[in-house]
């Protein structure tokens, strides 16, 4: 009996347990660990379009944590109640003016491009406004006569630039509003987002606090406090205060005269994320007004502008962030052009907060670096002078 139970066939074994003594050809926790990245990239890859909503609304999230923590408190702490008021304030003060902008400055850069094209078939002559320029006016008038006010002359100068041919260019900028459907369910996706970042953030946060102090356990507790001081400072600092510049030189280009108010209003927006944008785009639209005959309404609004801008950095800049924001040159131009060719509008957005996120933590590994050298440096010293007090 017990010979015939010792050859007994064993029972094939589809889910049950490993035999004890065999081994396994890959460990346990790095075949946990293998399985994590394999899920996180199928993760990427199925739901990258979804990246640039999900990665707008957490940035809005953390930049209006603190409103969104006054308001819970004031409803009572219904976390859907509140997370749909917040929803509704974010498409009422932010999405609906992006939208009536953009929609605005579609027809207004529709314009120009029809008289680009018409201007390159029966070419123009210099505008009067260039030619009564100071100094350089003759100048100008030639430039642009060899490149803008001959027949043909722009088609040649935009295939130069672009390396396309200004009809091409032109249909597709007709073509650009088919396109308005994406941005239109990029921002539905965004603001689903940003509902479930308001309702549930504070239960996310404390997992990734969880997740960070396993994966970071030395550095995790400073980083987790610089990375949301950061995008909201950033996105106080630079963003917010962007779009009002641009809203209110926007419609100090109106009261002027300025033609494409809108449009120049956007383009004074964008410029503003750079460092001395707002105050180039505000002086070249005055020079214009000046140049053009409107000689009061160009120093008006150079006026208005300067003091605008004045009482912004010195005032309004400092009170909401706590003091301006140190994000060099290089790294604010780079977010904005990689944010607008990989995400496309938001980018405008999501840039800068990448990049400002990045230089926060190259400057941290800078300082623990240099706490490094200072402690290394002193422990030399520390020994001497203890040897000395014992032998003394």
């Amino acid at each position: 009996m017990g010979v015939f139970e010792r050859h007994k066939p064993k029972e094939p074994r589809w889910l049950g347990p490993s035999a004890p003594t065999r081994m396994a050809l890959i460990p346990s926790i790095s075949a946990a660990r293998w399985l994590l990245i394999l899920i996180a990239a199928a993760g990427i890859y199925f739901f990258y379009g979804f990246l640039v909503p999900v990665l707008a609304a957490g940035v809005i999230g953390f930049a209006t944590w603190p409103l969104y923590n006054e308001l819970l408190r004031r409803v009572g702490g219904n976390t859907t109640l509140a997370a749909t008021i917040a929803i509704g304030f974010i498409v009422a003060f932010l999405v609906l003016p992006i939208v009536l902008s953009a929609f605005y400055m579609a027809g207004e850069v529709r314009d120009w491009f029809t008289w680009a094209v018409h201007v390159n078939r029966d070419g123009a002559p210099p505008p009067t406004w260039i030619l009564a320029l100071p100094v350089i006016g003759d100048w100008l008038g030639d430039q642009w006569t060899q490149y803008v006010g001959s027949p043909g002359a722009m088609g040649e100068l935009a295939q130069l630039v672009s390396g396309a041919h200004i009809g091409n260019i032109y249909r597709a900028v007709l073509a650009a509003g088919g396109g308005a459907f994406h941005v239109i369910l990029t921002l539905l996706f965004m603001l689903i987002a940003l509902f479930f970042v308001y309702r549930d953030g504070a239960t996310f946060v404390r997992q990734v606090d969880l997740l960070g102090e396993r994966i970071l356990p030395h550095r995790w507790e400073r980083i987790s406090r610089v990375v949301p001081a950061t995008i909201s400072s950033t996105v106080m600092g630079m963003t917010l205060i962007a779009i009002g510049e641009g809203v209110v030189l926007g419609i100090a280009y109106w009261i002027a005269g300025a033609p494409s108010a809108v449009t120049l209003g956007v383009l004074t927006g964008v410029m503003a994320l750079v460092p001395g944008g707002a105050p180039l785009s505000m002086s070249l639209v005055s020079i214009y007004l000046v140049a053009s005959g409107s000689h009061w309404a160009g120093i008006g609004l150079f006026i208005w502008g300067t003091v605008e801008l004045f009482v912004v950095d010195k005032t309004l800049r400092p009170k909401l962030v706590g003091g301006p924001i140190k994000l060099p040159f290089l790294p604010t131009f780079f977010g904005l052009v990689g944010g607008v060719k990989t995400m496309g509008f938001l980018g405008l957005f999501i840039g800068p907060v990448l990049m400002a996120i990045i230089v926060a933590i190259w400057r941290e590994w800078i300082r623990e670096a240099e706490i490094a050298e200072d402690h290394a440096l002193q422990e030399p010293e520390l020994q001497l002078h203890v040897r000395d007090v014992s032998e003394g």
